[in-house]
């Protein structure tokens, strides 16, 4: 039996077209903020700034990430998920255009505050219709859609950091790339999927905790307005108590990530004696690695199931790090980084479709509940670990992401492991 499934049925023309249409809009989602990043020098000295007044403006984005994050099912509901993400995007790249114009600190943290309101909004609205796609091709396609996210990142990256070499100015700069990206994002809406959120699911939904039930009750084929007439209030406890559990796995990918972000080149130069050249390269081992298991991951998952791939990532990712904290040298560490890095590239997409096949749920609702409590975890972990890290020590606080690697490899038991639907619905050989 070979380890990875090999090439099965095709999906259909216009789902392929789909597919290629919502990557499109994950890789452009990264670009549009990775962007600026470079430029940000720019901004701080166009507004005379000191670096805690730009670090707080900039931490802005999560905070208005997380209001308007909440509001995205009514969004979806109401115009869709294609709409949501493609439009989105086109309002996300004026906002982000609009930071030149910021003419102080308070002026640039509204901007950011809109910025990141914005981005919450098109991520859910992109994850939903990626799910979509997914249920239409009976197999696992997330994974790569996630993995374009992560290219896009760098992409973006690359071309504000050239736009700086070439002194290109800020604002034609963000200008000119806001109607280039919008445009491609237009003409990819052309392509997503018509119809009703819920228009590729199946007679039968399975529930990640307890595997296949039965579908909620709907004559009109919506889940979205069966749920809207019953009302969030008449969930059942236990489905909330599910959604937290999905949250908190995501979470734990926020600390893995942050661990090698905001502490990964400190850990290398304090704890390891290395140079600044060769400190960057935990946090270069870990995202490298992640893009290589999101580019994989589609494949892997649909040979061997969600569950055993998070929780197997899990002890990766508890093992990884451990060696590292453990016997630090500039090898270990790039390994360890490395592991964990790999751990986690299929966890946040894993945990958002578990969220997003839970019955009963408005369309978008379990999307928008895992994507609040990761960015929740995004905006604790540094805190957390740098307490930590002053109380004790770096190595010590850097013990949270072993602790969230054991996390998933116990948590990650509610995860679906659907692989049989997926057989069933003839896909389940089809390369990711």
């Amino acid at each position: 039996m070979p380890l990875l499934p090999s090439r099965g049925p095709q999906a259909a023309p216009h789902v392929r077209a789909a597919r290629w249409a919502v990557s499109a809009l994950f890789f452009l989602n990264a670009v549009l903020f990775a962007n600026l990043v470079p430029r940000l020098p720019d901004v701080k000295d166009r507004l005379d700034l000191s670096n805690a007044e730009l670090g707080g403006a900039v931490a802005a984005m999560p905070f208005g990430s997380l209001v308007a994050g909440l509001f995205a099912p009514v969004l979806i509901q109401r115009f869709g998920s294609g709409n949501v993400a493609a439009l989105g995007l086109v309002g996300l790249g004026a906002a982000v255009a609009g930071v030149p114009w910021a003419g102080s600190l308070a002026g640039l943290v509204v901007v950011m505050l809109l910025v990141g309101a914005v981005d919450a909004v098109v991520d859910t609205g992109q994850n939903a219709h990626g799910f979509r796609v997914q249920r239409a091709y009976g197999r696992s396609v997330i994974n790569g859609m996630h993995a374009l996210w992560s290219i896009g990142a760098v992409t973006g990256g690359l071309l504000g950091s050239a736009a700086v070499g070439l002194e290109v100015p800020l604002s034609t700069h963000l200008a000119v790339s806001a109607v280039v990206f919008a445009v491609v994002a237009v003409v990819a809406r052309r392509f997503l999927l018509p119809g009703a959120e819920d228009a590729e699911r199946t007679d039968l939904v399975v529930s990640p905790a307890e595997g296949p039930t039965p579908p909620v009750d709907d004559p009109a084929g919506s889940r979205a307005s069966s749920s809207a007439g019953r009302g969030l209030r008449r969930v059942p406890s236990r489905t909330w108590g599910l959604l937290a559990v999905l949250g908190l796995l995501a979470a734990c990918e926020a600390f893995v990530q942050d661990a090698a972000s905001s502490w990964g080149a400190l850990f290398m130069r304090t704890e390891v004696g290395t140079s600044a050249a060769v400190g960057g390269m935990a946090f270069v081992a870990m995202q490298g690695a992640a893009t290589v298991g999101r580019l994989v991951g589609d494949r892997v998952v649909d040979r061997f199931g969600q569950r055993r791939v998070a929780r197997v990532g899990g002890a990766l990712t508890a093992v990884g790090m451990a060696l590292a904290l453990l016997l630090p040298s500039v090898g270990t560490a790039v390994l360890g980084f490395a592991l964990a890095g790999l751990g986690i590239a299929t966890l946040v997409p894993a945990a958002m479709h578990a969220a997003d096949e839970i019955p009963g749920l408005p369309a978008g609702v379990g999307l928008t509940v895992v994507g609040w409590l990761l960015r929740v975890g995004f905006l604790a972990s540094p805190v957390v670990v740098g307490v930590l890290a002053d109380l004790t020590s770096l190595r010590l606080a850097l013990g949270t992401v072993v602790v969230a690697g054991v996390l998933v490899l116990l948590g990650g038991r509610v995860l679906g492991d659907d692989r049989a639907r997926r057989s069933d619905a003839g896909g389940a050989s089809a390369p990711a």
